[in-house]
């Protein structure tokens, strides 16, 4: 196991000698099932712990985190993505057996691919070009991720040989491919270098894409389009008696909200000590209070703001508008080029994109707008359907845009947005140890 440097040898030897402690609970709460975890504190176990469940495709909608101290209790509220209690006693013992192995256990990774990562401007097409280029090298295309966000791209494709089926190691058709994708990146205006890299070692895909998106500095640009106007509102307060900086978050809930925003703060190199996240209907509140690893809380005004533009841009990286396209056909060489040809030729715009291949068979998401980033026409959906094939290119998701909007409840926020003073510290270390079962009352 590799330690972080500021561990000592008597923290290292706590964690060792307690393992954390996992219990899932389906009885006391009517519409969730609670997921609690007691260990020992390491810088990045949230994440971690977060990471794990989001992986298992539940959906987190309450949590209560406490770890002040040398000690890490927290408690999830989870469900599928339904909405519904989990009730896969497989699943569960499989969580239950993965939480009790943070400590331990580092990133899963995919073995016997090539990993290419991309990062560069985006412009309409440029994902066909991409796929295009790889399938003219032989180059075979097994699960990819792609983002944008304001006008940036960053992809993560899984490769392997198409003639052999294996790795790509040779030095050369490495160098080949480098060149000819950064060739693609840079088009005829990218005003900054585009970026790509091949490796063998591959880590957990969306960490690595937020990380790849956060280098690139995609939260300082500004966004294209914005078709919904409902961005994440984030403010920052110094709480100087306590020692740490307080984080509120309001914006629209979503399958691993909680993930991303943990991802960034901890890439960032800062520690969560204590948070919630409460979820009601779509809209999610989530509060932080923070220390740098070093112990300090944020400093100043130009170190806020950077961390509210990079929560901001945590969140949307991943809710992308756009209609969304699933496509389940037999995996062929040159399958992908020719799809996302047809989005280019359509003038369909690729915002988003998840790529799998399972047994031979492709199933791909894509999140597709028009050109300029406004919601697609449905006949043109229609026709590429066409073109691609009615039964193997379906309709899955159509964004709310293109229905009437229902009048949303007027819900005040849990705790304070904008300018609302944050819930006192103290208030919330109590609320969490009511939450872990450690008093009976935090009134």
């Amino acid at each position: 196991m590799e330690w972080p440097a500021y561990l000592d040898e008597y923290e290292k030897l706590v964690i060792r000698m307690t393992p954390p402690r996992v219990m899932v609970d389906n009885a006391g709460c009517a519409n969730a099932t609670r997921v609690m975890i007691d260990s020992a504190r390491k810088h990045g176990i949230l994440l971690e712990a977060i990471q794990i469940i989001t992986d298992l495709d539940m959906s987190i909608k309450k949590a209560y985190i406490s770890s002040d101290g040398r000690w890490f209790m927290d408690v999830f509220h989870v469900t599928d993505l339904n909405g519904n209690k989990l009730t896969d006693e497989s699943v569960i013992d499989y969580m239950e057996q993965s939480l009790g192995k943070i400590q331990f256990v580092g990133s899963k990774s995919i073995e016997g691919l090539t990993a290419l990562e991309l990062t560069g401007t985006d412009r309409v097409g440029l994902l066909s070009e991409v796929f295009a280029v790889l399938s003219d090298l032989q180059v075979n295309v097994v699960e990819s991720k792609v983002w944008t966000h304001n006008g940036r791209i960053a992809a993560l494709i899984y490769v392997k040989d198409c003639d052999s089926g294996f790795p790509i190691e040779d030095e050369l058709k490495i160098d080949t491919i480098e060149a000819k994708l950064r060739n693609v990146l840079k088009g005829d205006n990218d005003i900054r270098s585009a970026k790509t890299l091949v490796s063998l070692e591959v880590t957990h895909t969306e960490r690595r894409l937020h990380q790849m998106m956060f280098a690139d500095r995609d939260y300082e640009q500004k966004p294209i389009i914005r078709t919904n106007g409902d961005s994440p509102i984030v403010s920052i307060q110094n709480c100087m008696e306590r020692g740490y900086s307080g984080i509120n978050v309001h914006c629209k809930d979503r399958a691993k909200l909680l993930f991303d925003v943990v991802c960034t703060l901890t890439d960032m190199e800062y520690v969560v000590f204590h948070a919630t996240l409460d979820t009601t209907g779509d809209r999610a509140y989530m509060e932080f209070f923070i220390r740098h690893t070093d112990g300090t809380p944020i400093s100043s005004d130009a170190e806020k703001q950077r961390v509210i533009l990079c929560l901001r841009a945590a969140i949307e990286r991943r809710a992308s508008e756009g209609v969304r396209l699933e496509l389940c056909a037999d995996d062929r060489p040159g399958l992908l080029a020719e799809v996302t040809r047809t989005f280019r030729e359509n003038g369909l715009n690729v915002t988003r994109a998840e790529i799998s291949t399972t047994c031979d068979t492709a199933r791909n998401f894509f999140y597709v707008t028009d050109s300029i980033g406004y919601p697609a026409d449905p006949e043109i959906i229609e026709s590429v359907r066409q073109k691609i094939g009615l039964s193997n290119l379906k309709v899955k998701e159509v964004p709310s845009i293109y229905h009437h909007k229902a009048e949303r409840d007027d819900h005040p926020p849990a705790a304070g947005v904008g300018g609302a003073v944050l819930v006192s510290i103290g208030s919330l270390v109590k609320r969490n140890l009511y939450n872990l079962g450690l008093i009976r009352s935090y009134s």
